[in-house]
């Protein structure tokens, strides 16, 4: 028999004595404040008067709510079948974009880098990204190199469209091998920038090489009715629903931009630096499809842009589909743009989602909710909350534009559950505390950032969005769609029962609820 080992979680063995020691002994090098003196700072911190403070601050931010353009374009590189990005830039920054994700998402996100170093930063990067192009079409054999740039490219200026020209006639790629690239500075913009960027590069230079005329609703040569974008999507699962629900409809289409395979691949024993995706062949073909229906319109602003423009196509655009009256606009965008009619078994699994919401409404009603995310998530959530009787009183958007604002605002504007509401864009998690702290709320709706802000306020959070390091899976199951709305739903409600539990006491600890 194997001897027991006895391995405490990290919270326990820190709190062992050889630990507690260190930690004294550091304090003699680090001259700290006296435990009164962070008292003091901390109880101060909660204040009204240091909230006015906080929302002054013009120079300094603290925690946003967003990552780099390049993290963006990675994702939407990983969308297209047999793709490699490839970051012209430092290894570190490639560093950040590879693990951000793969702790996201709990899977390998493949990438390459031109590793500049110094010498690139004073004479240019142009031999680090021929070589490196070299190297990598050698070594990982892809169909097709999406290249993006980090800050210290754009810095110095480097221009990507001639390096990639001189790589080609270098010999160091082929003529045959298609090479879109994007500028996505990490000073500027946010990743759903740099995903519209590196999106709308690949679209039109696989359209551009093919040769292809467009001409929409001709379905030549594919028989596709419908393209379909989901944008910078953190949930494996979307696709999943997504893919589900044009079933019912027994439509064909295209995703455009396809990365659940590569964040939900199968553990066979065989690695592949390559899996799933769209086909680069059918991204010309879309052009002839019936019309194009995004569920991320802030997202994916140029790649719309283009596709009404270029291929002159129908486009439909739309905020994350989350709750019943956002999902039936989804089905009728589809029966609209493919001319069929909603299946009968969206229509029963509406219903089923329905009598959930009902059976549930008692202990969402009137609980007022702080919601942080991206622009197309937060415009899903606001419309559930609403839709439950819950009420949105804070909403931070670090990435939010006007044009978002507004529409929540309008939003917000149109229900008495919204009265309360404040939408805050370009504003960040420091914010966020100072509005939790003075004026709290019941449930708080964000990524695993949130969780600092949400414990010194003690409010319960709800991990929704990107990114979501601390829980595992929860990428997997959807958030759009019926069933989306029901897996959200459960996990509101028995996190508010949960709480319920936990804060009773004796007489009230109920066996029903």
């Amino acid at each position: 028999m194997k001897d027991h080992l006895n391995i405490p979680d990290h919270n326990k063995l820190f709190q062992t004595e050889p630990y507690v020691k260190q930690r004294e002994g550091k304090k003699a090098f680090e001259a700290p404040c006296s435990e009164q003196e962070t008292a003091e700072a901390l109880a101060y911190s909660k204040t009204s008067e240091y909230k006015d403070k906080n929302f002054a601050r013009k120079s300094l931010v603290v925690n946003p709510h967003k990552a780099c353009q390049p993290l963006g374009a990675l994702m939407a590189s990983l969308g297209f079948e047999k793709t490699l990005p490839f970051i012209h830039g430092s290894q570190g920054c490639t560093a950040y974009f590879r693990s951000h994700l793969s702790r996201h998402f709990k899977e390998p996100a493949p990438a390459v880098s031109s590793s500049m170093t110094e010498d690139g930063a004073v004479f240019g990067g142009m031999s680090n990204l021929i070589d490196g192009l070299e190297n990598s079409v050698a070594l990982y054999k892809p169909e097709m190199v999406a290249v993006s740039t980090t800050c210290m490219a754009e810095v110095i200026g480097d221009d990507l469209q001639a390096f990639i020209s001189n790589a080609r006639q270098k010999g160091a790629i082929t003529e045959e091998l298609p090479v879109p690239y994007a500028n996505t500075p990490s000073f500027a913009g946010s990743h759903i920038t740099g995903y519209d960027s590196m999106l709308k590069s690949i679209i039109s230079t696989l359209y551009k090489r093919s040769g292809i005329e467009a001409t929409p609703g001709s379905g030549e040569g594919t028989g596709e009715k419908l393209n379909v974008i989901l944008g910078f999507e953190p949930y494996t699962g979307n696709f999943a629903e997504m893919r589900k629900i044009l079933a019912a409809f027994d439509t064909k289409y295209t995703f455009l931009g396809d990365h659940s395979g590569n964040f939900d691949s199968p553990a066979t024993g065989e690695y592949s630096y390559y899996y799933g995706g769209t086909k680069l062949e059918d991204v010309p073909k879309a052009a002839n499809a019936l019309g194009t229906l995004s569920l991320q319109k802030y997202s994916v602003k140029k790649t719309l842009e283009y596709i009404e423009g270029t291929w002159k196509q129908q486009t439909v655009s739309m905020s994350a589909p989350i709750g019943i009256t956002a999902t039936d606009r989804l089905v009728d965008a589809i029966s609209e743009l493919t001319g069929l009619p909603i299946p009968a078994e969206l229509i029963d699994e509406r219903g089923r989602v329905v009598d959930a919401l009902t059976d549930s409404h008692p202990y969402l009603h009137g609980k007022r909710t702080a919601l942080v995310g991206d622009p197309d998530l937060l415009i899903g959530l606001i419309q559930f909350c609403l839709e439950t009787g819950m009420e949105p009183v804070h909403i931070v958007c670090s990435n939010g534009d006007n044009g978002f604002k507004g529409e929540a605002e309008a939003l917000l504007a149109a229900s008495p559950y919204g009265a309360e509401a404040t939408v805050h864009i370009g504003n960040d998690l420091w914010h966020m505390r100072s509005l939790l702290i003075d004026n709290p709320v019941d449930l708080s709706f964000g990524s695993s950032h949130l969780k600092y802000a949400a414990k010194d306020a003690g409010v319960p959070l709800i991990r929704v969005g990107f990114p979501v390091f601390d829980r595992h899976h929860l990428h997997r199951y959807p958030v759009i769609g019926y069933q989306g709305t029901l897996n959200l739903l459960t996990t509101v409600v028995n996190t508010i029962l949960q709480n319920l539990d936990d804060d009773s006491s004796g007489f009230n600890h109920d066996l029903v609820r």
